[in-house]
């Protein structure tokens, strides 16, 4: 079944703030609609109105048929302790609720609960729909054919974040949604799975509403584009794909600073003209009452005359001025300043790698022999489970070989981004854990610096374990932005980083000029950071294109 969801004059925020209101939005059978915004704009907020999961501030939320199944995909950071594959693909498919529903309205059959056929006769078919039935038939061949090398009975707390991404991607797959709505799908993901995700989004008749980071993703899928303007307090809906969006905002941006500076200035003109012709009629009036020897008579005929015409004009001008059309000055949008800062040089040879091999069990790396140089920017990509961690460990000499050799250069000043965002110790107050990592900076420098990431009081008084993804990878930017670097490491930089921080993020690599060795997905960050190599992993061997 497909079906139609209908949002009019939506409004969405928490507690007495609003974030977005105003929002009139239908998604029929095959659209794609992607929503974008800063963090904090209200992009998860929006998905959980839509899926019923929570109440407007205002407007309605409809769909048709009324009892269409959606599928509310949010992100999900934590992974429940003692839940299995099989039972995560369950909840997440839905199959888990619909068969709960199915086993309690079963159980008040014969009884004498007015309707409780009904109910049950609903339950079931809801059942049905949810491919309940036959999900664990269907399980097993798509975690094969997603290359996810472990069974339905695999704990989810011990998967790697690939493969916990490759279970998300495996539930999706899994689902009969008649609507769908994606929380950033494409986190963690590989390019295999990129392009899996993307055939299945392009695939669908249902109608889809996703949040992503992911660029390349958003141009290559989405037919519709729904911004939420945090700093504008705007909503906006563009039709066609993400790059017609990015070029109709550019135009809309352009055309509104317009507007304004014209307003601006026509109605500062007439605001100088006003207060300069009450001027002249004062020095009139003042110079006539000094040429004459009869000054009460003068200054009456003056004062009467001169005011009379002057104060005619004056009120023409503040006529003018009443009837402009106002236009609002558009707000400034805050964007995040992010540079990073240089170490002193050093030595010509960064790392180097002589043949290293590293044996975990069943996988082996290597073995590889590279050589990072001063001022090289290398870009690593490879399928998740193919040992790009296992490299970046081995020429930071956090792993030692288990044959040949590897070494770090001197005078080598280490800046990293990881992929779990551990550069601060989790049970500390982030601003104490920063405090700790430049020792020579003020509390006072410490706080100014993380405001200008975006991570505020209450952040800051935080443990670093309890922030987000997003909070603690602009922390982790921010550290870099505070100590000296001479190799960057960013392993998947851009996970739950909102746009404007990509863009940022982009521009500071454009500027940096110390050795980089950037791991990502991320094929639009890829195209745009300018890299010298490339290297490619997959089962342990490392190729250079």
């Amino acid at each position: 079944m497909t079906a139609t969801l209908v949002a009019k004059d939506l409004a969405g925020g928490h507690g007495h703030r609003i974030l977005f209101e105003n929002l009139d939005l239908t998604v029929a059978p095959g659209d794609v609609v992607g929503v974008v915004g800063a963090n904090g704009a209200g992009k998860s907020t929006l998905l959980r109105l839509l899926a019923g999961e929570a109440e407007p501030m205002g407007g309605t939320v409809s769909r048709a048929p009324s009892d269409a199944f959606v599928g509310w995909l949010p992100q999900e950071h934590d992974r429940v302790p003692g839940e299995t594959v099989a039972a995560y693909v369950a909840r997440r498919t839905g199959a888990t609720a619909a068969t709960e529903a199915m086993e309690s309205t079963a159980a008040a059959l014969g009884s004498d609960v007015p309707g409780a056929d009904d109910a049950y006769a609903a339950a079931f078919d809801r059942w049905m729909a949810s491919g309940a039935a036959d999900l664990d038939d269907r399980l097993p061949s798509v975690l094969a054919e997603l290359g996810l090398d472990v069974g339905p009975d695999a704990l989810m707390t011990g998967l790697s974040g690939g493969q916990a991404a490759r279970a998300a991607l495996a539930a999706l797959l899994l689902s009969r949604f008649d609507l769908v709505l994606l929380d950033e799908p494409t986190n963690d993901l590989d390019l295999d799975g990129l392009d899996r995700l993307e055939s299945f989004v392009r695939g669908l008749r249902s109608g889809v509403v996703l949040v992503s980071h992911d660029r390349e993703f958003l141009a290559r899928c989405v037919t519709r584009i729904v911004e939420l303007d945090l700093a504008q307090h705007q909503v906006a809906v563009y039709d066609g794909g993400y790059d017609a969006f990015l070029d109709a905002r550019a135009v809309a941006r352009r055309h509104a600073r317009e507007a304004y500076e014209e307003f601006a200035s026509t109605k500062a003109d007439l605001v100088s003209r006003a207060r300069t012709t009450r001027e002249w009629s004062s020095q009139g009036v003042r110079n006539a009452m000094k040429k004459s020897p009869d000054n009460d008579k003068i200054r009456r005929r003056a004062q009467s005359e001169s005011s009379e015409k002057q104060a005619q004009k004056v009120r023409q001008m503040e006529s003018r001025i009443a009837r402009l059309d106002e236009v609002e000055e558009p707000r400034k949008e805050w964007v995040l300043q992010f540079s990073i800062a240089a170490a002193p040089r050093s030595s010509a040879v960064v790392a180097t790698l002589n043949s290293a091999a590293v044996r975990r069990g069943s996988f082996d790396f290597g073995p590889t022999s590279l050589q990072v140089n001063a001022g090289d920017r290398i870009g690593i990509t490879g399928p998740n489970g193919a040992g790009k961690t296992t490299l970046l460990s081995l020429l930071l000499g956090r792993v030692a070989p288990d044959s040949g050799s590897a070494s770090l250069g001197v005078s080598v000043a280490v800046g990293e981004i990881d992929q779990a965002r551990t550069g601060l110790p989790d049970d500390q107050p982030l601003g104490t854990a920063f405090e700790l990592a430049v020792p020579t900076w003020t509390p006072a420098d410490v706080r100014t610096l993380l405001a200008k990431f975006g991570l505020k009081a209450d952040q800051v008084a935080s443990p670093v374990g309890k922030l987000s993804p997003g909070e603690r990878t602009r922390a982790a930017m921010a550290l870099l932005q505070a100590r000296g670097v001479n190799l960057l490491v960013l392993d998947e930089p851009t996970n739950h980083l909102d746009l404007p921080a990509i863009e940022q993020l982009e521009e500071a690599l454009a500027s940096y000029d110390g050795a980089l060795l950037l791991v990502s997905h991320d094929r639009r960050l890829l195209e745009n950071v300018a890299l010298d190599q490339r290297w490619h992993v997959e089962g342990g061997r490392v190729t250079q294109l």
